[in-house]
């Protein structure tokens, strides 16, 4: 691990924090770990402070980062490392693959679901969806879904990616949602399903 510089909390450091917190539209994740350092400041736990310090060189940057390490931890990644910019490096997900859905070899006309687990074999799923032109994706991450196994997480992402294609089902713009190529992702959603069903009976 490779603490950043020109940052450390310390037990003097209550009136930066608070003045943080009001000068910042916070999400609840950053509110709850400000207050974790600031219970630390009022202990004057110097342990804590360096440890919650070596995750950023300002408290966004710390707040960020401590989030994402403890979103790992959730998957079962212990590791702490950072990127050349002093971000928390993803975590590279197990058993990952791709469930194509249409046809794989023109690039606009398939949706994939992709799956993944982390070492204590919780699982989660990304989508990669196409409706002809229009369409969008993310990579696996620890901010995804958590699934207890592989054949939940299958199923909750061809539910989401059946969702998606429902939704523009008819769509006036024909040329970035191609009515074929969502009714043809949606047969293929509805195979797979019926496959995976049939494999957990036995």
């Amino acid at each position: 691990m490779h603490a950043m510089e020109n940052f450390t909390l310390k037990p003097n450091s209550k009136t930066d924090v608070i003045t943080y917190m009001e000068n910042n539209h916070l999400v609840q994740y950053e509110k709850h770990l400000l207050i974790e350092v600031l219970e630390a400041i009022d202990a004057a736990d110097q342990v804590r402070l360096s440890w919650f310090s070596s995750f950023g060189k300002s408290l966004r940057h710390l707040t960020m980062n401590v989030h994402a390490y403890r979103k790992g931890l959730e998957f079962g990644f212990t590791a702490i490392a950072f990127d050349a910019y002093g971000w928390f490096k993803r975590p590279q997900f197990l058993d990952c693959e791709d469930i194509v859905l249409g046809n794989p070899d023109l690039f606009m006309e398939h949706s994939m679901v992709r799956l993944g687990r982390g070492p204590n074999h919780i699982w989660t799923y990304a989508l990669n969806y196409s409706y002809g032109l229009a369409g969008g994706g993310s990579q696996i991450s620890v901010y995804n879904p958590q699934h207890t196994s592989r054949q939940e997480a299958l199923m909750a992402g061809l539910a989401d990616l059946k969702v998606r294609m429902t939704a523009v089902i008819g769509h006036t713009d024909t040329i970035n949602y191609k009515q074929p190529v969502i009714l043809s992702t949606l047969a293929e959603i509805q195979k797979v399903q019926r496959h995976t069903v049939q494999l957990a009976l036995f």
